[in-house]
């Protein structure tokens, strides 16, 4: 069983990832009670082909989020148009949207854009048609005047607009302008794993690693600019951070028996490890700079998984103390360990949301694997997903969404679903097998 096997942190295709140029999602569930919102292509203000590209990622990103549902442009009663000058409120009145981005594209110079646009307040210009249009300045909602953009960089101002407008109707930052890294497995090729960093959305991919020996678990720091991973380069089990700018890595831990879960403490200086080097796998914190070690757990038991709330204080693990893998917390300070999940016949796999109030993990019920949500406090759990081979759950750092793996057509591949359960979606499948993603900080 594949999700068992990276439970005990011996499978050697513990987190992979498909090679893709880019991760376009197909929407599984949920379009239908997503909040309409109107996005008009971007003028163009120059000469030649016009530039379509920050609209259409506009329209990707919103309807990614599993917030929004983007209405079709052929129906909407303006097209041409770049600002909120030209919105006319009356020709409005009958669509059933709740905001309209709409904006404008100049060349000015060789690979260089001034960007523009509006968020606009369809309810009140709906409501208020008249008023409207004697103060549309009213119906504002955001926007931002001509920035430059050069061209490299206009897939990356897509993205900032896109956070701008998910915050502004929905109060919770933006996750668009995030990356993800995973470990992509091509059997038959000489160096079969690779480590990878791309967009959220599978756009700017990047290979830090390849290696003929499997490469997995990679993690985060909190500032995005390293990644934690495991590596059997040298026929063993080893952990090593790297620098994602300068390309060097350092190697952390590399002690006989399991070298596993690495995942960087809230303030980027220690990790969290699965180590078996005194006998059983249990619970270390290793000082990234110092490399000293401190055992957090003790058991006979296999404990595996650390993941660390956000103060810092605790950290969450999956066990097999009870008899059957489940969720468990230790307080650093106190040592208390306390066991948090109960229902179903397994729970591992744990990540925690941004506020620490839930987690995420992987339920096992009638033999069937499934991504669930529990709220610590109330200990209600609510399954999440309808597929049942589930694995891997990452969660975006507004704490909206969730990456994981499942498997699709025989087929190990990516999915996503929102933390409400209601937005589901999947990615297609691509070379390679996909499994365990890692969604970055905020950036």
């Amino acid at each position: 069983m594949k999700v068992l096997s990276r439970w005990l942190a011996i499978a050697l295709v513990f987190c992979s990832a498909q090679v893709s140029a880019a991760l376009d999602i197909v929407i599984t569930d949920g379009v239908d009670e997503s909040r309409p919102i109107a996005v008009l292509p971007f003028v163009w203000k120059g000469e030649g082909p016009r530039d379509a590209q920050i609209a259409k990622v506009i329209m990707s990103d919103l309807t990614r989020s599993g917030t929004f549902k983007v209405l079709d442009e052929l129906s909407l009663p303006q097209r041409n148009i770049s600002s909120l000058e030209e919105f006319d409120p009356k020709l409005w009145r009958d669509v059933a949207a709740e905001a309209l981005v709409l904006g404008s594209i100049e060349p000015v110079g060789v690979g260089r854009y001034k960007v523009k646009f509006d968020l606009i307040d369809l309810v009140k210009a709906q409501v208020q048609s008249e008023l409207a249009m004697a103060n549309k300045g009213d119906l504002l909602l955001d926007g931002r005047g001509e920035t430059l953009v050069p061209v490299s960089r206009m897939r990356f101002y897509a993205h900032r607009i896109s956070d701008i407008v998910y915050e502004k109707l929905t109060g919770i930052k933006g996750a668009f302008n995030t990356k993800i890294a995973y470990v992509v497995v091509n059997h038959g090729q000489p160096k079969p794993f690779k480590l990878m960093v791309a967009d959220y959305d599978g756009h700017n991919e990047t290979m830090l690693l390849g290696s003929p020996e499997p490469l997995m678990s990679p993690a985060w720091s909190p500032d995005g600019s390293k990644i934690a991973y495991v590596s059997f380069e040298n026929r063993k089990a080893e952990i090593f951070v790297q620098d994602l700018q300068a390309r060097t890595r350092v190697k952390v831990s590399s002690f006989n028996g399991i070298n596993g879960s690495p995942v960087f403490s809230p303030d980027g200086t220690k990790l969290a490890v699965t180590l078996s080097k005194d006998g059983q796998p249990e619970i270390y914190i290793i000082d990234i700079a110092t490399k000293a070690i401190k055992r957090v757990t003790n058991h006979y038991a296999i404990d595996t998984e650390p993941r660390w709330f956000p103060d810092g204080k605790s950290l969450l693990f999956t066990s097999e103390r009870g008899g059957k893998p489940q969720l468990y917390r230790v307080h650093l300070g106190s040592g208390k360990i306390s066991r948090l999940t109960f229902e179903g016949e397994w729970n591992l796999g744990g990540a925690i949301s941004p506020d620490g109030r839930s987690i995420i993990f992987v339920n096992r019920t009638q033999g069937k694997f499934k991504i669930a949500k529990m709220d610590l406090e109330t200990r209600f759990m609510q399954v999440l997903t309808t597929t049942r081979l589930d694995e891997s759950p990452s969660l975006a750092p507004n704490g909206t969404m969730v990456i994981y793996g499942t498997t699709y057509q025989g087929r190990q591949v990516l999915a996503a679903v929102s933390t409400d359960g209601r937005f589901k979606a999947r990615l297609p499948l691509g070379k390679g097998e996909v499994k365990s993603p890692s969604w970055s900080p905020y950036l």
